[in-house]
Formats: structure tokens, C-alpha cells, sequence
């Protein structure tokens, strides 16, 4: 049994070396992607046994990322599709004015159409966690309905639910993500959410202090978490605001720096704990994360508990 499963969908990346163009590449780094096998790998590396839980095609690319992804250390517990391909994403990376820019391809994917019915439910409601984002119902209608049906599962055995916002923007409306992502809401025990995202496709309005209360007064949420950007994160929990700043660090990749940030909140809060330690752990593990090439964060607790400060970084209102 794993503390936390999640579920999602990993695709592969490709990133053409320095600050090559995509159109003039002739080579790719290619790397495996995904919100959800991220935090998991992001929680195992903070000491809590993690499983993602997937649908793969079965074929030399969907072998590519399961290998990788154990590698990394967590189990993995797919359904092997002889139809559907894997999803990829093309990653140009870039200074200002030109920026960075992500081309995704995962029309067709075989994750598309996983059902509930194709996984071992039991994984979900005997684990402690079970993890997923706002990516994952975004990708198909039939995906939204698994989701949902999973989160369900996961309540009617007593695991904790643990939810991602995590809109993009690239592959939905605000609205469309509005009218589905809060349907989800009764089954989610703890919220991660950006505050651009709680203001932008929620329509709630306020600073990040007051966005944690809206939700946590409007939702039935145990633990709300609102991230924002270099000003750090907040969590709303018994009706108690506590605020972390961010770390100082140097970017060498931002990209999974969210999904590092939630797999060490929920791996620290599975290991005891309180919501301020853990929000203190997870802003340390995100600012190594953004030193670290790639989606992954490959790091060490040592790392990690050499960043936090005993004297604590956090302040509760």
C-alpha cells in the first residue's frame, strides 16, 4: 500500500538544446512529463511511498515513460492500451522578449479514454492520499467523468482527497474549466490553487489571503493552499491563515516547480506535520526544483531539511 496514489497522464518532452528554435532543431533532450507522476516522485523523495496510476499505450514511446518513471524510484500501476498514442510536448526555452514556449501534442493520447472501471480502486481507498490535478479532466469528456468517479472512490474508502487546480489555459476556456473543476469540489479535501487561477477562472476577487477564505468558507475543503509566484504560498485551514514566503533561488527551470511544491505538502502532512512546517517544506523543495533541469525534482530530504530554517519561515493569522 502507498501513502499517495495519483493519476495522470505523463507525456514526453522534448526541448531542443541552449535556445534553439524548434523549426531549426536537429536534436531534442527528451524527457518524461506530468504533473501527477511529478508529485509523486516529489513525495517519495520526502519520505512518503508513492504510486501513479495511468493508461499507456503499448508501444516503444508508453514504455519510454513507464521505465522512466520507475526509475525515479515510485511504483507504477498502468493499463496498457493497444490504442491511443503518447502524448508528447515540444519545450523552446528562451530569454525575454522572445520567451518560453510549449507546443503540446496529445490529441489521441490513450489516457483520453481511461476509465475507472480499468483501475484497481482498491490502490486508491487504501492509500492516504489520493492525488490528481485539474489537468487530467481537462484532456477528454470521458476523462471529467473518471475524475470524478476516482475522487469518489477515494472518499467512500476513507482516503484523503488532494486536488491540483493547475487550469491551462491551452486546453480549455476559463468557463469550461469553471463549470467542471467545481463540480469536483464536494469530493476534494485539500485544495492547491494559484491565485491567479482562483481569481481568473473562479471570478473570486481579493489578495491571496482573502481568496484562501473564500474558498474555505464557500467549499467544504479541509485545507485550502493558494501559491503565489516569488511571494510564496498561504493555507487556510481551521479557519487559519499561514503565510510562507518564498525562497531565494536561481531559475534554471521552472517548469514542475507547482508539482514539487504540492507532492512535498502532502508527503510532509502525511509524515505529521502541521500545516506551516509543511508549507515551509514545500516552498523549500520548490525553490530547488527551479535549480534542477527538466519536470523532476530530483532532489534529496537532506537537500531539502538543509534549506528550512529551524526558527521557522511561516506566520499564522
Amino acid at each position: 500500500m502507498s501513502d499517495i496514489v495519483t493519476f495522470g497522464e505523463t507525456m514526453l518532452r522534448l526541448t531542443p538544446p541552449g535556445d534553439e528554435r524548434l523549426e531549426n532543431a536537429g536534436e531534442f533532450e527528451v524527457r518524461a512529463a506530468g504533473a501527477e507522476s511529478n508529485a509523486a516522485i516529489a513525495a517519495d523523495r520526502l519520505g512518503a511511498t508513492a504510486t501513479w496510476l495511468s493508461k499507456v499505450p503499448d508501444s516503444p514511446l508508453g514504455r519510454r515513460v513507464v521505465n522512466e518513471l520507475r526509475g525515479h524510484g515510485i511504483e507504477t500501476d498502468v493499463v496498457w492500451s493497444q490504442q491511443g498514442r503518447q502524448g508528447t510536448y515540444y519545450h523552446e526555452r528562451a530569454g525575454s522578449p522572445r520567451g518560453t514556449n510549449v507546443i503540446y501534442d496529445r490529441g489521441n493520447t490513450a489516457i483520453s479514454s481511461a476509465e475507472a472501471r480499468e483501475f484497481d480502486i482498491d490502490q486508491v481507498q487504501n492509500a492516504r492520499v489520493f492525488y490528481t490535478t485539474g489537468i487530467t479532466p481537462a484532456l477528454s469528456s470521458t476523462l471529467r467523468e473518471t475524475t470524478a468517479s476516482m475522487l469518489k472512490a477515494a472518499r467512500q474508502g476513507g482516503t484523503t482527497t488532494a486536488f491540483d487546480f493547475n487550469y491551462r489555459r491551452k486546453l480549455w476556456t476559463p468557463e469550461e474549466a469553471r463549470e467542471t473543476l467545481t463540480r469536483l469540489f464536494p469530493g476534494i479535501d485539500v485544495l492547491l490553487i494559484a491565485a491567479r487561477d482562483a481569481r481568473t477562472v473562479l471570478d473570486f476577487e481579493g489578495d491571496p489571503r482573502q481568496l484562501a477564505h473564500q474558498l474555505g468558507s464557500q467549499y467544504d475543503f479541509t485545507t485550502v493552499v493558494v501559491t503565489r509566484g516569488s511571494e510564496g504560498a498561504l493555507a487556510w485551514h481551521d479557519n487559519v491563515v499561514h503565510d510562507q514566503a518564498a525562497y531565494e533561488t536561481d531559475t534554471v527551470s521552472p517548469i514542475g516547480t507547482g508539482d514539487a511544491f504540492s507532492g512535498a505538502f502532502i508527503a510532509r502532512r502525511l509524515h505529521g506535520d502541521d500545516v506551516p512546517k509543511a508549507l515551509e517544506y514545500a516552498a523549500a523543495t520548490a525553490a530547488l526544483k527551479r535549480t534542477i533541469p527538466g519536470d523532476v525534482a530530483l532532489l534529496t530530504k537532506d537537500e531539502v531539511d538543509a534549506l528550512v530554517t529551524d526558527d521557522g519561515t511561516t506566520i499564522s493569522r
